[in-house]
């Protein structure tokens, strides 16, 4: 096996930042109706909305969780932003192995998970925003 595969069987086996954060900010769910992975993911923020913390629960292949892994080790201290902005091709080249056509899904889970949620998150908080205005 090549050190690339090592990597990814390590992080699917001990998945880094694996679990909850109770108070989390973010919150997000995701699945992969072809294949039924599972993938749950918690930010918290600090004051000045940069991500502090990071955690996610997943039930899926090795790709699809240690690619969430993988993804999860880089998120601290960026904004919002710069995580929705992360290029797909970025996030292949994170995770350090070629990915077949058919495990694209698998490998973008985790990060789709998180830019749903952002993006909820953001829409909430700009209804909050109109709310108060009136």
């Amino acid at each position: 096996m090549d050190l690339y595969g090592e990597i990814i069987l390590d992080h699917f086996k001990n998945p880094r930042n694996a679990g909850t954060i109770d108070d989390a900010d973010i919150i997000g769910e995701d699945l992969n109706p072809l294949c039924g992975d599972k993938v749950k993911t918690f930010l918290k923020l600090d004051e000045n909305g940069l991500i502090q913390r990071f955690a996610f629960c997943a039930d899926g292949c090795a790709i699809s969780v240690a690619a969430t892994s993988i993804i999860g080790e880089g998120l601290a201290g960026l904004s919002l932003q710069e995580l929705e902005s992360l290029e797909n091709e970025k996030i292949y080249e994170m995770i350090g192995v070629p990915i077949s056509t058919g495990r694209v899904k698998c490998a973008l889970l985790g990060i789709s998970c998180i830019r749903k949620a952002i993006k909820l998150y953001k829409a909430e908080n700009a209804e909050k925003g109109e709310k108060n205005k009136g």
